[in-house]
């Protein structure tokens, strides 16, 4: 029996036979949750597209304006996000090391720490709030720093999927 699932829906129904039922429930799971996030996606886009209309038509806002800016680029982060996780779960076929690779899992948290750097009001929060930020930046970094290096190690570098990050 493969230790791997298609890539595709086309791959998972043509080897349905073949799968384990946690093989079949993992594909069914991974199906759901690409149905669930791309609804999420497109509610954001939806309101992220109201949100600009009304800041920047209607209301006649200035985009430079810290407060707009906050708004309108964390709304866009939280696209990005909403679309990473799609994409890692459309992509990322199953093997040995399980559905979803930490590296993926790591990067969608430096982008949601992205998106709070962002939106966050300096005005409003504690030094020791800022410093635990950074802490977690700084731990995300070394830690995806050290996926990366390891990877780097174990895959031959002419072997490395065109397009990869890192």
């Amino acid at each position: 029996m493969a230790s791997r699932l298609p890539r595709n829906w086309s791959g998972i129904r043509q080897d349905w036979a073949i799968l384990s039922v946690y093989q079949r429930l993992e594909a069914l799971v991974a199906l759901a949750l690409q149905a669930v996030v791309g609804l999420v996606i497109l509610v954001a886009f939806y309101r992220l597209t109201v949100s600009v209309v009304e800041a920047l038509v209607l209301e006649s806002l200035n985009p430079l304006e810290h407060g707009v800016f906050q708004r309108i680029f964390g709304e866009i982060m939280t696209v990005l996000i909403a679309l990473e996780f799609n994409h890692t779960l459309r992509y990322t076929s199953a093997d040995a090391r399980g559905i979803i690779q930490a590296r993926i899992v790591i990067v969608i948290a430096i982008l949601a720490l992205s998106r709070k750097v962002i939106i966050l009001e300096l005005s409003e929060v504690t030094p020791a709030q800022i410093a635990g930020l950074a802490g977690l930046t700084l731990a995300l970094g070394a830690t995806y720093w050290l996926i990366r290096e390891r990877d780097n190690r174990t895959v031959p570098r002419h072997k490395a999927p065109p397009g990869s990050i890192g």
